[in-house]
């Protein structure tokens, strides 16, 4: 079994009397993308910057096949870390041009062979062209390309991106997110990339973390987590979901999309039903009430109460929406999880 590029055990971050990482245990994998995904607050940067050297931990360990980086007897500060770093904000060197701040951790060249090198990056993100250009020249796209650049030209173990599409217009961010990954999938090099954005998560993580108040809530393939959260917290982080409290009668919850088992769970608990939009059928019947349709091109957002005043939400195609502002709704249980948190 190949041995993680990097191990996160029992990781403990306070801010005053503020439990920041509450016993983080992590492995990230040699190669590919794994996304750290959580709201503000939750956890992901601290843990990211502590991975980084730029955080040091008050409890717990950073490890790798090579040794310690991080406990309460060791630290490898960050430049003997072997990682590179890629910001919000590309945290370029204004006084230097695109070449000059690619071509700054390339200390082990010199002269023209370190010219040659960064210009090999700037390349390869699109911007030998830009190569003499100061940072205020460069549009926000350019300059987090270059921070690109710049951080993979040495050749890391491991690539730390930490929310570095969010500051740029919408379709720049699809267009740089989805460079990235092909960029990072062709060098080889690992990356762990932290976000509050779950379509970025998904599009381009092999593995998801899912963050929440300093701790892990679940881990695994983005559609594995989106189809089967372990939790309400979970499904909420990957996306919209209709969820519905209930008590478990006769080993099943009676909702208002009908009744649906509940083997695992003792009658008499508490339990959350969960299914998505887009799984969530609209069919005849006059049960539910529709509120708001949003026309989104290819598709259209119902918002609809139930009798017991419950809200549920629908994805349907254009040429599916209901004739009335009444309808039935239902789901099949293959799409529906059931869940105690």
């Amino acid at each position: 079994m190949t041995r993680p590029l990097l191990s996160v055990r029992d990781a403990r971050f306070l801010r005053g009397r503020r439990e920041i990482l509450s016993g983080v245990d992590l492995d990230l994998p040699q190669g590919g993308i794994v996304a750290l995904l959580g709201p503000s607050g939750s956890g992901k940067t601290t843990l990211l910057r502590a991975i980084a050297g730029l955080e040091r931990l008050d409890g717990g360990e950073i490890s790798t096949p090579s040794g310690i980086l991080d406990n309460q007897t060791a630290w490898v500060p960050p430049n003997r870390r072997g990682f590179g770093l890629v910001f919000q904000d590309g945290a370029l060197f204004p006084h230097m041009t695109a070449v000059m701040n690619t071509a700054f951790g390339l200390n082990h060249l010199a002269g023209k062979a370190r010219r040659d090198e960064a210009m090999i990056w700037l390349d390869r993100v699109g911007l030998a062209h830009r190569a003499h250009a100061y940072p205020h020249e460069l549009s926000g796209g350019e300059q987090q390309r270059v921070a690109l650049a710049r951080a993979l030209a040495p050749g890391p173990r491991l690539i730390l991106l930490d929310e570095p599409f969010s500051s740029l217009d919408r379709s720049l961010r699809d267009d740089l997110r989805r460079s990235t990954a092909k960029l990072l999938a062709a060098s080889g090099i690992s990356a762990l990339l932290v976000t509050h954005d779950a379509e970025e998560a998904m599009e381009m993580a092999e593995t998801i973390i899912l963050m929440q108040e300093g701790r892990i809530v679940q881990a695994g393939p983005p559609e594995a987590l989106y189809a089967r959260p372990n939790s309400r917290a979970a499904a909420r982080l990957l996306g919209p979901a209709n969820i519905w409290t209930g008590t478990v009668r006769e080993g099943g919850l009676d909702s208002p999309i009908g009744h649906v088992e509940a083997p695992d769970i003792p009658d008499g608990e508490t339990a959350h039903l969960i299914v998505r939009p887009e799984r969530t059928r609209v069919g005849s019947g006059d049960t539910f009430t529709l509120v708001t349709r949003t026309f989104r091109g290819g598709a259209v957002d119902l918002v609809t109460f139930a009798p017991d005043g419950s809200e549920w939400c629908a994805r349907v195609a254009p040429d599916g929406l209901p004739e009335s502002e009444r309808a039935g709704l239902s789901a099949s249980p293959s799409d529906v999880v059931i869940v105690r948190d």
